[in-house]
């Protein structure tokens, strides 16, 4: 049995109150850690843990968070940032040759504020107290592999989660010294409420791109984030970790 070494850290998870979120906060629980859960919606603690109202595009929330964070569990050893939206549409939509539509900027700017910049608020809040504290810690960023292979109608997405990557590699290159280790998870086709919400012909597709021939399932997602967090990957950092049941675009 690999020892985590997570027996009593204390652990943000961001969208906390379903789908990967939960399945992660309950995981670290399950670890013997102590959970912020925090959303933008009602949700449950976890045993041990504390529940928090926040929305991470706001800065001065994300502060005032961490900082309650620390007051009542103790220093963070781990954050996983894995709030997210998605508001898709293509870039120009086109129909019998006259043009049917184009992605809004509010489209383009609700994605990017909580699925990039509530990542930069969470981590650069997180990542001060880390270094203050002096004990090191990881941070574990939710990308996707469509930022890594891009996807039809998600402009506003895939810049999101290929930005994640881009701040993954730059933040494990500036916080290594400080002990703490950022790394990144591109999750492929999850069946979370979200997904379950796209049409059934498009799901089908996307189960028949990955070779595993299923979706994945949320617990796989969160078991991954735990390795990552764990004492098993202490040399892991700067490195993006898809779990998407080996798919490959275009095939």
């Amino acid at each position: 049995m690999i020892e985590t070494g997570l027996k009593d850290k204390v652990v943000i998870v961001t969208g906390g109150a379903a789908g990967i979120g939960k399945a992660t906060a309950r995981r670290f629980a399950q670890e013997g850690c102590r959970v912020a859960s925090w959303d933008v919606k009602d949700g449950e603690p976890e045993p041990g843990g504390i529940f928090q109202m926040v929305d991470v595009t706001d800065s001065a929330a994300v502060d005032a968070a961490v900082d309650e964070v620390v007051e009542r569990l103790g220093a963070v050893r781990v954050l996983v940032n894995n709030a997210g939206i998605l508001r898709d549409g293509q870039l120009v939509r086109v129909k019998e040759g006259a043009l049917a539509g184009l992605m809004s900027d509010e489209q383009f700017d609700s994605v990017i504020s909580v699925n990039l910049k509530g990542v930069f608020h969470s981590t650069r809040a997180v990542a001060k107290h880390m270094i203050v504290a002096g004990t090191g810690g990881a941070i574990l960023n939710a990308s996707s592999v469509v930022g890594l292979y891009g996807n039809f109608g998600q402009t506003n997405y895939v810049a999101s989660k290929a930005g994640v990557i881009g701040m993954t590699k730059v933040w494990a290159r500036e916080l290594g010294k400080y002990g703490i280790r950022v790394n990144a998870v591109a999750p492929g086709f999850i069946a979370t409420e979200m997904v379950k919400s796209i049409p059934e012909k498009i799901l089908q597709g996307m189960v028949a791109r990955t070779p595993m021939q299923r979706m994945g399932q949320p617990e796989d997602i969160a078991n991954a984030y735990l390795w990552l967090a764990s004492d098993a990957a202490s040399f892991v950092s700067g490195a993006v970790l898809s779990v998407d049941g080996g798919a490959v675009t275009g095939t």
